[in-house]
């Protein structure tokens, strides 16, 4: 199986944390955000990854070179930023048409086991997508979904001004390679605003309490360094 990791943000909420250590490296209780990832997706049986890198890509590139007993990684280098939906279409060759991958943002720090998701993806086959999805107290700055009784989503909406529930998509989720039919051809591109809402009806949230975070401020980057780092 195989994945696509967005890695390539700058991180600029974060200031002098990210000014020389790229976002997916910030190291959480001394081991690097990615390092987390590349754990959680090769216990999903994940045995390729895709990355995009961009800000202090070297960085990036020489911690990927240093791993010796991670899925095998072909980094992508972005001198303009594509947007996760551009990303995600240069991808198109390297995951092929024959099988699901996950499609993952490097910035989010999560405990979460993969092989559920994908169970879930693989017993909803109708779903062209599949993100996970959790209960947020601050609906207005993330994506939202409306969900049927069985998972369907039923709308999305990227930071609604008035959110239709506070069940939020987490940037992590497991795709048919059917979705490369549906991008958008037009670069930069963003999966949540360009892409998500377009697929209403064919794709399904998995609802989860395993911990997600986006580290995306000092605030929530300290507070991860504090809690047990355990799989739920």
């Amino acid at each position: 199986m195989k994945a696509v990791v967005l890695a390539a943000g700058v991180g600029s909420r974060l200031g002098p944390l990210t000014e020389h250590t790229p976002k997916c490296l910030l190291p959480i209780k001394g081991r690097p955000l990615l390092d987390y990832w590349f754990e959680s997706l090769k216990l999903a049986g994940v045995t390729d990854v895709f990355i995009n890198v961009h800000h202090l890509k070297e960085r990036v590139e020489d911690y990927v070179a240093s791993q010796q007993h991670v899925p095998s990684v072909t980094t992508f280098f972005e001198p303009t930023l594509l947007g996760s939906a551009g990303t995600l279409l240069k991808a198109r060759d390297f995951v092929g048409g024959d099988e699901d991958f996950f499609i993952i943002y490097a910035d989010n720090f999560a405990r979460i086991d993969l092989t559920r998701l994908y169970a879930f993806h693989r017993a909803h086959s109708r779903s062209l997508l599949t993100l996970v999805a959790y209960a947020t107290d601050r609906p207005q700055q993330c994506g939202i979904l409306e969900l049927d009784h069985d998972g369907r989503v039923l709308s999305f909406e990227e930071k609604p001004p008035v959110p239709k529930s506070n069940i939020a998509n987490s940037g992590i989720h497991v795709a048919s390679a059917k979705i490369f039919d549906r991008l958008l051809s037009i670069i930069p591109a963003d999966i949540g605003f360009d892409v998500l809402p377009t697929l209403i009806g064919e794709i399904y949230g998995y609802v989860t309490s395993e911990i997600i975070i986006d580290i995306g401020t000092p605030e929530t980057y300290r507070a991860v360094q504090s809690m047990s780092l355990k799989f739920n």
